[in-house]
């Protein structure tokens, strides 16, 4: 199979991950929102596949579940978070695997996943949720707290899945797996 339809294979199939895990494995935790453990497929992409791939994984596999689920309703602004959080996690994924120390390399990964999501879900969803409603920020930014949240602790709990898959990725997947250095 040519690298080219295996990439998008492998990437059809990390959106669909995303999608079935974000559907399937719904833990409520604040008043209306659920643990979206899609976000383990796109840390998983961002990980072995590298920022494009993992960010594509992140905005294509929200913007089919809310599609799915609620139609628009939230699509843009979750969309655009996404983004910035596939990009920031691939980025520094992929740089923080050649630190020798795994302890220096996870500190980096989570101080990742705070920046990331904090811009990603508290600044980016918010600003577009306050343009598409014509709310005020604060109370866009109040409200995407409880998703904020929610996806740091999903995110963190990937960290250590995302090391064990990345092994898997390299073995079936050795040319479009990201390099360790």
């Amino acid at each position: 199979m040519k690298t080219n339809t295996q990439r998008i294979c492998v990437i059809a199939a990390g959106i669909a991950l995303f999608v079935v895990f974000t559907l399937c494995l719904q833990v409520p935790v604040f008043e209306n929102y659920y643990l979206c453990f899609g976000y383990v497929a796109m840390a998983i992409y961002c990980y072995s596949f590298g920022a494009l791939s993992g960010t594509i994984v992140g905005v294509l596999g929200v913007v089919l579940y809310c599609i799915v689920i609620s139609g628009l309703r939230g699509l843009p602004g979750w969309a655009l978070g996404n983004a910035v959080i596939g990009i920031v996690l691939g980025i520094t994924f992929k740089r923080t695997k050649t630190l020798k120390s795994k302890w220096l390399q996870a500190i980096i990964n989570v101080g990742a996943i705070l920046v990331s999501v904090t811009i990603g879900i508290l600044v980016v969803k918010s600003i577009a949720e306050n343009i598409l409603y014509a709310q005020p920020f604060v109370i866009r930014a109040g409200k995407n707290f409880y998703a904020w949240a929610a996806d740091i602790v999903v995110l963190m709990i990937s960290l250590p899945v995302c090391m064990m898959m990345d092994q898997v990725a390299r073995k079936m997947f050795p040319k479009l797996a990201v390099n360790k250095g």
